[in-house]
């Protein structure tokens, strides 16, 4: 198999030659996936089990346990023996294994039928994809009549069973891929000359991420020091214009090519400056009353709906963390929620939220258009507490505003106004280091798998951990609210 080119391979091949070079020859230097990453391949695995149902009555060729010889052997012996659909159908061509998704024999002929777990069928890759398909089927003797693309519908709404002809919506790539044969071949061929040779001299750029993130993005990236041009924040800037031109490090810059918040940023790291615009932090403190509700979701978002009235990869909370002050001498009550794995928890969250968050109060969340759009959705598909839930929205203000428009600023935020950069930033004895879950990504993928999971106690465990990183965010919000005000009492 080392000779031979997969569907991935060729892929990563279009990306960057030197990505198809260092898979084939020095995959040890691999980055492996983080969770969240691995969510987003068991989730194509799931779309591709749901994509089954549109050609119901299949056979499957696992892909564990079998060489690909095997599989080669048995495509050839359904094919031969009446087969009319086949999940997983291989083929060898010129060098080139391919795996279809699902190969169902049409009126015309043989049709193959890419799944892809996209809500839109217009990106390049995907014509790559079934085009290299197209090429080694065809090539194998089979006479394929149709290729598909088949994409998620992003206007499909669950209600009851999941209906899988709305789920699922359909592109006739056909004519494009026939078109592309010539850049197939190509392809192949200056792939082929490429990996005769030495790993090809390329430098990074913007095929780094575009269109995947490459796998070996830590190994080509590994030349690259703290504080470059890549670490600016801000757009304005073409940042491998200037890496190409030898400007990478901060100290290289012209501070006048950059704008203002570059520009602070840069200064704060070589001249350790701190910015404190105290009027604007009054203005902003002066937009707050008492009772304050700090709020924090958790969402996830499957692909495949799983509740009434969500649409694919719509967020969904799952969880909650709200810290109260009734007064600037009271100590901060704490109120969480988190729901239990395959459960719907939109309207347990709804009706929370409308019972302990009386009408007159400040609403503050970090970010809060996010929060604000949970709970819009939530009233959209909760009347009886809509009209709540919309003031609650009407009496949100955001925390991230001050740090966002550079109020208070230290070298240590590294150009970012998330609260994971400011929080550590300005209140050092409260850190995501060491926490087990420690981002909305990581959260979200833990969540999302929690009812696959059988061993109670490992349940449990991930539970609490959702609940220690989700408090920490709502507790966090209350200290850079404490730690505003000193700024503003000490100036």
């Amino acid at each position: 198999m080392k000779s031979k080119l997969s569907k991935s391979q060729f892929i990563k091949g279009i990306q960057c030659h030197k990505y198809l070079w260092l898979y084939k020859y020095k995959p040890e230097l691999r980055t492996p996936p983080d969770a969240f990453q691995q969510a987003i391949f068991d989730a194509g695995t799931e779309i591709g089990l749901y994509a089954h149902g549109l050609f119901p009555g299949g056979v499957e060729i696992t892909y564990e346990g079998s060489s690909i010889d095997q599989k080669l052997r048995l495509t050839r012996d359904l094919i031969s023996g009446g087969a009319e659909t086949i999940y997983e159908a291989t083929f060898d061509y010129d060098d080139i294994v391919v795996m279809v998704d699902i190969l169902h024999k049409g009126p015309s002929g043989w049709e193959i039928y890419e799944v892809k777990g996209s809500t839109s069928p217009d990106k390049e890759p995907y014509l790559q994809d079934v085009s290299v398909q197209y090429y080694v089927v065809s090539g194998s003797g089979l006479s394929v009549s149709k290729a598909f693309l088949v994409h998620l519908n992003r206007e499909y709404v669950r209600s009851g069973d999941i209906n899988i002809h709305e789920l699922f919506s359909m592109r006739d790539f056909t004519d494009e891929v026939r078109d592309h044969q010539d850049h197939v071949v190509e392809e192949l061929s200056s792939m082929r000359d490429m990996l005769r040779n030495e790993c090809p001299e390329i430098d990074i750029g913007s095929q780094c991420s575009a269109p995947y993130d490459c796998e070996f993005r830590d190994y080509c990236w590994e030349h690259i020091p703290d504080n470059s041009v890549f670490d600016l924040k801000e757009r304005g800037i073409n940042k491998f214009e200037y890496y190409y031109k030898g400007i990478i490090r901060f100290k290289d810059f012209d501070l006048d090519d950059l704008n203002y918040k570059q520009k602070m940023q840069v200064e704060a790291e070589l001249y350790d400056k701190t910015v404190i615009d105290v009027k604007g932090i009054k203005e902003f403190l002066d937009m707050l009353n008492y009772p304050q509700y700090f709020l924090d979701f958790e969402t996830f978002m499957p692909a495949i709906p799983r509740f009434d009235g969500t649409r694919p990869y719509q967020p969904v909370p799952f969880q909650y963390s709200m810290h109260v002050l009734e007064n600037d001498a009271s100590e901060p009550k704490h109120y969480e929620y988190l729901a239990d794995a395959g459960i719907d928890p939109r309207e347990k969250i709804a009706r929370d939220l409308t019972q302990l968050i009386p009408e007159n109060a400040c609403v503050i969340a970090y970010n809060s258009s996010y929060e604000k759009g949970r709970i819009k959705e939530l009233a959209e598909q909760f009347r009886e507490y809509s009209e709540k839930l919309l003031r609650i929205n009407e009496n949100m203000i955001d925390l991230m505003v001050p740090f966002k428009r550079r109020h208070y600023y230290t070298k240590e935020m590294r150009g970012s106004y998330s609260i994971k950069a400011v929080l550590p930033a300005l209140v050092p004895e409260l850190s995501y280091e060491g926490l087990v879950i420690s981002g909305g990504n990581e959260a979200m993928s833990v969540y999302s798998t929690l009812h696959l999971i059988e061993d109670k106690g490992e349940v449990e465990k991930i539970r609490k951990d959702l609940l220690q990183y989700c408090k920490l965010d709502t507790l966090g919000m209350v200290k850079l609210v404490e730690k505003l005000k000193d700024v503003c009492i000490n100036s």
